[in-house]
């Protein structure tokens, strides 16, 4: 069984003024294995781990109840009722005799060919209120019908989970003491079950070494014994305080399994004094021993911000561990701010918070298709993952354009870090990949991420740098350029009306933009000559450049080859640093030929106007 489903009504930042059953103001799908919920700071990640917990409750031992900053707030207005759906599916048999008194029945999808059969589905409702200024919470109840049945104590034992929380402190976990963490893990093994009236084999070793310490304190026939250094001054101090018929016992406690086992402690051969890093690591090792326990209940884990505490590479090689007992049966609820986690994990299994609303990234909710999941999960990697986080994207064919937007950002009065902007280099034509990452089925339902495609004609000039129209080229000769330009006026009529906007160069090439530009003519001229200053036609007339620069630049620029080609990247790295440095430079953003790119920089800044 695995928790399919997650429905709030005014719990926290998800809820309204009005309280409607049949829409609820947050729902959250969820698929087995692995889930990362993923956004910026208060985007509402804790608050789904919360009503889970509030919910099901934890195997640890700590106390968990709804609180009056629970509920929703707006305003001058505060809800005093609060709702939480859980919805759990795939209910084996097994699983199924532990409910049966509250399961009902549903069609359920159980395979990649779209078979379908009934199967029993479970759904635990739990709601509190607010009545003469005090909360009122009920009791969590289970059915189909909308507002179930009482759970008993029994059968919400098989529904707890495990819950790791983001500061954790693993040592504390993981240490000898009452009631312990690393103790309730062991307890539940099977290997510590008591046979009735049968002790267990821990219980008679540690009652045997046990008796040997008590006779140390007790044997007073020994000169200079424990007895008579410790005891019977302990004894004289008692006789004082209390009377003469009260004695000490120096004792390691009682030969039951439970007081044994939190006298154990976790750690690691020939290691001491571990790091927080590694105490992380050692404490999730032992949450997953109890995880993968034999039994009929949920194997539910949840790990609030995952990389607490552990460098880039042990997160990566964690998220594959936790991947591989995902694909095992284990159902992982994760929350991250790393794109080092957020790359690693399978597209689908993101879910986007964002804006109040949850983006789930799985098949049905965007318009990404299986060959853009496929390229993904090759490309999409650390650097990439950023856009997840970001509040607007660009996403640019190459490194000229990733050096060079955000100086000439700035000259256009935003600074992209401060908007939280990331630029995407893509290296390729493949943006459409990642552009529907963005893009819902349900086109009512938008993520408020406006995203920019920043992209390159490719339409070629003759050798005195005339361009012939696109729909007045050989059809034979320029078939490519015809289809890629037909395409892309298609991609912009596709993209109206959404959050995602094609900006395409005037003529050609970025560089060509640039040496054609009004604005940054000049500069990027100065840029070309510092990158290639052997060059003859690329060099000055005293204080002007020669005629032939034009037609220069245009044989570089059809150069596939680098040796004899334009150094596109250390030309934009120069010509980046002139425009930092130019003070008197000011950018016309009406330029036709740089225009596309203020476009681009102004609508993926445009988020919260």
């Amino acid at each position: 069984m695995y928790l399919s489903e997650l429905k709030l009504w005014n719990f926290r930042k998800y809820g309204s003024k009005t309280f409607e059953i049949n829409k609820p103001n947050l729902h959250v799908p969820f698929v087995r294995g692995l889930n990362l919920l993923i956004g910026e700071n208060d985007s509402g990640k804790t608050a789904i781990l919360d009503a889970i917990k509030l919910v099901l409750k934890t195997h640890a031992y700590e106390w968990i109840k709804v609180e009056d900053s629970d509920f929703f707030v707006d305003e001058n207005y505060k809800s005093e009722k609060l709702r939480i759906e859980i919805h759990f599916s795939d209910i084996s048999n097994d699983e199924a005799k532990n409910f049966i008194e509250w399961c009902g029945w549903t069609e359920e999808v159980i395979d990649d060919k779209g078979k379908k059969e009934i199967r029993p589905k479970l759904i635990l409702i739990y709601q509190a209120e607010i009545r003469d200024n005090r909360i009122v919470p009920s009791d969590v109840k289970a059915g189909m019908d909308g507002v179930g049945h009482l759970l008993n104590a029994e059968a919400r034992e098989y529904l707890k989970c495990t819950y790791l929380k983001a500061l954790r402190d693993a040592n504390i976990e993981l240490t000898a003491k009452k009631n312990s963490r690393l103790s309730e893990i062991l307890q539940k093994h099977k290997l510590f079950y008591k046979n009735k009236g049968i002790p267990h084999q821990f219980e008679t070793d540690f009652k045997e070494i046990n008796d040997k310490i008590e006779n140390h304190f007790k044997d007073d026939k020994i000169p200079n014994s424990y007895y008579e250094q410790i005891t019977s001054t302990v004894d004289g101090y008692l006789e004082k305080f209390i009377n003469d018929k009260t004695f000490s016992l120096f004792s390691l406690g009682s030969p039951e399994i439970k007081n044994i086992l939190e006298k154990l402690s976790l750690g690691i051969v020939e290691r001491n004094n571990l790091g927080l890093g590694t105490m992380n690591r050692l404490f999730m090792a032992a949450e997953l021993l109890h995880l993968k326990r034999d039994w009929d209940g949920l194997k539910l884990c949840l790990i609030e911000e995952l990389e607490a505490h552990l460098h880039p590479q042990a997160q990566m090689k964690i998220i594959e561990a936790l991947i591989e007992e995902g694909d095992n049966g284990i159902q992982f609820i994760l929350t991250t701010h790393s794109p080092n986690i957020s790359s690693k994990v399978d597209l689908k299994s993101l879910i986007i918070c964002k804006d109040n609303e949850v983006f789930p990234m799985g098949e049905g909710n965007t318009k990404l298709e299986e060959n853009n999941y496929i390229y993904l999960k090759r490309f999409l990697d650390v650097t990439k993952s950023n856009l997840f986080f970001a509040k607007g994207v660009i996403i640019v064919e190459g490194w000229s354009e990733e050096i060079l937007i955000p100086e000439i950002a700035k000259k256009l009065g935003y600074n992209l870090t401060s908007k939280e902007v990331s630029i995407i280099n893509v290296a390729s034509v493949a943006y459409l990949h990642f552009a529907k990452i963005f893009l819902r089925k349900d086109e009512n339902k938008k993520m408020k991420v406006p995203v920019s495609i920043v992209t390159d004609l490719d339409n070629r000039p003759d050798e005195n740098g005339i361009f012939t129209k696109v729909e007045d080229l050989d059809a034979d000769n320029h078939a490519n350029l015809i289809t890629k330009y037909s395409n892309l006026e298609k991609l912009k009529t596709d993209l109206d009306k959404t959050n995602v906007t094609l900006e395409l160069a005037q003529e050609w090439t970025l560089e060509w933009c640039l040496y054609k530009s009004t604005t940054l003519s000049n500069l990027f001229k100065e840029s070309v000559l510092e990158v290639h200053s052997g060059t003859e036609e690329f060099k000055k007339n005293n204080t002007s450049f020669k005629p032939e620069f034009e037609s220069k630049l245009i044989s570089k620029l059809k150069k596939e080859k680098k040796t004899t080609g334009l150094e596109k990247v250390k030309i934009a790295s120069a010509l980046a640093r002139k425009i930092e440095e130019s003070k008197s430079l000011i950018i016309d953003d009406t330029d036709p030929y740089i225009k596309y790119l203020a476009n681009a920089i102004k609508h993926a800044c445009s988020h919260g106007n």
